[in-house]
């Protein structure tokens, strides 16, 4: 920035030509940037997965029509990052008249205090400039915002040591939407700003400007304004009144991962997984139920589907899974950490917190529901890699009596030499064609997996002290379509037993 002009007089004669900047607001910028990067292809906000067909076309068609537009959708569907991701289409350094709070263009200023200041030093006026990220103002909508938050106010201390009457512009002290002038300004959870708060942006989404407290000062703001809100909100907190919903341009809607990759995707982008140089190996199927976990909670009833269950739910549990993988290796004294399926049922913290339950899932409570939820992403991850599988040996083993204790506490040389036992089993953990599958790490974290799918599709038993052994159970159940039949059974046998007769 050392070689931009610093001077007026500098700015005339740069690039900053003085037609340009008076005439293009930060919606052109903003379509004009965004042009240029729809030309030179890639993607248009970086980071942002599994919205490329979908909310992606519709933000960019917001953004050349030159809306203001909201995002609805529910937690955990990326909102808030997808509005900090618009200062992407602004310019990289902005000229603004140095000292002035709302960033006053130096060839169309605002202000009383800029317009005064160019006129009486003239080319000799002093330039600041502001880069792409400060010209992002955010406010969470809370019920206790007040209109001096977001316009501004009279500030009577101002006026007094200033000496200026109160009708003076040099006694403003201006809110949020000012100070965001020449950017972008978003809200989120719009329907918590009180309706008579939400009156107060009438005028800057129309008009395109603001009056402070009543006095004559009209600010002519140049500010894209983005909302986000979730569905919830309309009803259970607050609403978008009429009027401001009808000058918002467009209203796109997000969502959740479309597939489980998708989810993978982000989960491995957002998850913390660098460890002080620990070797980490995340086996594919742990990825895959890890995902599944969260899938399963979207469709479960006894989830509420209004809340939603957030991305931040596998993201969560992947980072304790690590942790308690790490924890093990730690004891171990060895380097190189392999999660494994029973480090998710140690995750399950990571879990109870993120479900609103309805009736049904109170009356089990969180941790039933939640290792229920796991039991059945099990089921579907062991399905992907053994649906077709043959895993007859491996059952016949424990039918005849066999029976392994996988505890936690165990030393890696004591859990793969009780597995080496079950006939069968490290055969079938081979063929998962794993990285390092010849560590002993890896090697048990796949055969406790054929372990865990074999109890989710109850063809052998396991207790809560990790004791596998062959199930009293007899029918051997190969969909999922039976896992939940099985489901719906135990909801049917909770409702009866709390039934009460009437009186």
């Amino acid at each position: 920035m050392s070689n931009l002009p610093r001077t007026l007089g500098e700015l005339r004669t740069s690039s900053y030509s003085e037609e340009r900047l008076r005439t293009r607001r930060v919606k052109d910028e903003m379509r004009e940037n965004l042009v240029t990067r729809l030309r030179q292809g890639g993607p248009i906000f970086p980071g942002i997965i599994g919205y490329e067909d979908t909310v992606t076309p519709q933000i960019v068609n917001a953004v050349l029509s030159r809306h203001n537009f909201i995002l609805l959708g529910l937690r955990g569907q990326a909102k808030s990052r997808i509005l900090r991701a618009l200062t992407t289409l602004l310019d990289e350094h902005t000229p603004y008249v140095a000292g002035c709070e709302i960033r006053d263009n130096p060839y169309d200023p605002l202000c009383r205090r800029c317009k005064e200041l160019i006129a009486r030093e003239g080319d000799a006026t002093p330039i600041e400039y502001i880069s792409a990220d400060e010209r992002y103002v955010e406010k969470l909508a809370t019920p206790d915002v007040t209109i001096a938050d977001l316009i501004g106010d009279i500030d009577p201390i101002k006026a007094a040591r200033s000496g200026h009457e109160l009708g003076s512009e040099y006694t403003v002290h201006y809110g949020l939407l000012p100070r965001a002038n020449r950017g972008v300004f978003a809200i989120n959870e719009l329907p918590d700003l009180a309706g008579k708060i939400q009156v107060g942006l009438f005028n800057i989404m129309q008009e395109g400007d603001v009056q402070i407290k009543g006095y004559p000062v009209r600010l002519p703001l140049d500010v894209a304004l983005v909302f986000s809100a979730n569905p919830e909100d309309y009803t259970a907190r607050g609403k978008i009144i009429t009027p401001l919903k009808d000058r918002i341009g467009s209203e796109i809607r997000t969502h959740y991962p479309a597939n489980v990759e998708e989810g993978i995707a982000i989960t491995s982008q957002e998850a913390w997984s660098a460890r002080n140089g620990h070797r980490l190996q995340v086996p594919a199927f742990l990825n895959e139920l890890i995902e599944q976990i969260a899938f399963v909670a979207r469709e479960d009833k006894r989830i509420d589907k209004r809340s939603g269950v957030s991305q931040r739910l596998p993201i969560s549990v992947m980072e304790n899974v690590i942790s308690n993988a790490e924890r093990r290796s730690i004891r171990e004294k060895t380097d190189f950490v392999v999660p494994r399926v029973a480090d998710v049922y140690a995750a399950m913290p990571s879990i109870t917190g993120k479900l609103e339950l309805e009736y049904e899932g109170e009356m089990k409570g969180a941790d039933t529901v939640a290792r229920e939820i796991i039991r059945a992403a099990i089921a579907r991850a062991f399905d992907k890699y053994f649906g077709n599988g043959d895993l007859k040996q491996v059952v016949q083993w424990f039918e005849l009596g066999g029976e392994i204790h996988l505890a936690d506490t165990a030393s890696n040389a004591e859990v793969i030499s009780g597995l080496r036992n079950i006939q069968g089993l490290m055969e079938k953990a081979g063929t998962l064609k794993l990285p390092e599958s010849d560590s002993t790490e890896v090697q048990i974290s796949a055969a406790e997996f054929i372990l865990e799918g074999l109890h989710a599709h109850k063809r052998i038993g396991r207790s809560e002290e990790r004791v596998f052994s062959a199930t009293e159970k007899a029918p051997k159940r190969t969909s999922e379509r039976e896992f939940r039949r099985d489901e719906l059974d135990d909801e049917m046998e909770i409702r009866r037993k709390n039934r009460r007769p009437f009186n």
